[in-house]
C-alpha cells in the first residue's frame, strides 16, 4: 500500500457525535464571520473582513477532518444558509455558490480524514477542491443558465481576495487538529 492511500486507524464516530460535530461547526460558521463583520463595521471596511480571513470556512474543514465527510459536507451547506437566513450574509447572489464550495470543502476534508498525509496537505487539497468546484458551478451558472448576477471574474477576485484567509487556515487548522487529536489520546 502506497504511503498516499495508506490509513490511520481513527475510531468511527457515533451518529451523536458526528451530528455533536455537525452542529457545532454550523454555529462556527454562524457566529466567528460574524465577528469579522462587526470588526468591519466597527473600523469601516465593511465586510472585506470577511472575504479575507474566510471565517467560515475554517470551521468547516475542522469538522470534516475530525467528524468525516457526511459531518462536513452537511455543516458546509447548512452554515451558509444558517448564517443568510440569521443575518443575510453572504448575499442571495452568492449564497448557493458559497454553500456549494463549503459543501466541497467539508466532503473532501471528511474523505480525508483517515488518509495518511499531513493535515495541513489535508487542508491544501480541501481548498483546492471547495474552490473548484465554487468555479465549477460559477461556470455553469453562468455559460449554461445564462446568469447574469455573477461575473466570472468573481472565480479570481475571491481567491486573490482570500489568499490571507488560506494561509491562516494552513496554520490554524493543524494545529487544532492535533491539540484536539491528542487531547482525546489524553483522555
Amino acid at each position: 500500500m502506497s504511503e498516499f492511500t495508506a490509513t490511520l486507524e481513527k475510531p468511527r464516530l457515533s451518529v451523536k457525535a458526528q451530528a455533536i460535530a455537525t452542529l457545532t461547526a454550523i454555529v462556527a460558521a454562524v457566529a466567528v464571520p460574524q465577528i469579522f463583520h462587526v470588526i468591519g463595521a466597527v473600523s469601516g471596511v465593511g465586510t472585506s473582513l470577511g472575504e479575507t480571513f474566510l471565517p467560515m470556512h475554517l470551521p468547516i474543514i475542522l469538522v470534516g477532518l475530525l467528524a468525516g465527510p457526511y459531518a462536513g459536507a452537511i455543516a458546509g451547506v447548512l452554515g451558509p444558509l444558517a448564517s443568510f437566513a440569521l443575518s443575510g450574509m453572504p448575499g442571495i447572489t452568492m449564497l448557493p455558490f458559497m454553500m456549494i464550495e463549503l459543501c466541497g470543502y467539508g466532503l473532501c476534508a471528511g474523505l480525508l480524514r483517515n488518509v495518511k498525509l499531513p493535515t495541513i496537505v489535508k487542508v491544501v487539497i480541501a481548498q483546492v477542491a471547495g474552490r473548484a468546484v465554487r468555479a465549477g458551478a460559477i461556470l455553469l451558472s453562468v455559460y449554461a443558465f445564462g446568469n447574469t448576477q455573477v461575473k466570472i471574474a468573481t472565480i479570481w477576485t475571491s481567491i486573490s481576495a482570500g489568499l490571507f484567509g488560506l494561509v491562516l487556515q494552513w496554520a490554524f487548522i493543524p494545529l487544532i487538529v492535533y491539540r484536539l487529536e491528542n487531547l482525546k489520546k489524553h483522555d
